[in-house]
């Protein structure tokens, strides 16, 4: 059984608006990090690795040692492949994605029939939340005249 993260978007609770992340080792980020990271959209992050392995690379070749180059470059693609669905996740909450939790399933296709069952057995209506920010409308007046004593007033040391 695998484990998918389900991400909310922004705007709209639909179980169909959902995205399915699951929770795994992904080959395409270790074999092609890069191009892995700009598929999903994570462009600061495509962009810094190929820089990284690109300089790897070059060092590699300028001092003499290929070899220690392309390890490095293959720890790289080892960090994609094992923690890339995890630096989805961040990209996805950095957007204002919000996390409705974890689903366990066989496949992807399971974990889209459990998240819509669960989902479904949720109340259409959810409950108002307090408000934080009080309602300007409802706001005094400001007050005029001195605060904590900072202000020099006239005949006073």
């Amino acid at each position: 059984m695998a484990i998918y993260v389900v991400m909310q978007p922004p705007a709209g609770d639909k179980a169909e608006d959902a995205s399915f992340v699951r929770d795994s080792f992904t080959w395409l980020g270790f074999l092609v990090a890069p191009l892995w990271l700009a598929w999903h959209r994570m462009w600061i992050e495509a962009a810094l690795t190929f820089l990284v392995m690109a300089i790897l690379s070059v060092a590699g070749e300028r001092l003499g040692l290929e070899g220690a180059g392309s390890l490095l470059s293959l720890l790289v693609s080892l960090y994609v492949g094992f923690d890339g669905q995890g630096l989805r996740i961040a990209s996805l909450r950095r957007r204002g994605w919000r996390e409705w939790g974890v689903v366990e399933a066989g496949n992807l296709a399971d974990a889209e029939t459990r998240h819509a069952l669960e989902a479904g057995g949720e109340s259409e209506e959810q409950p108002a939340l307090p408000r934080i920010v009080p309602d300007a409308s409802q706001a005094r007046p400001p007050q005029t005249g001195m605060a904590l004593g900072l202000t020099h007033t006239p005949g006073r040391p």
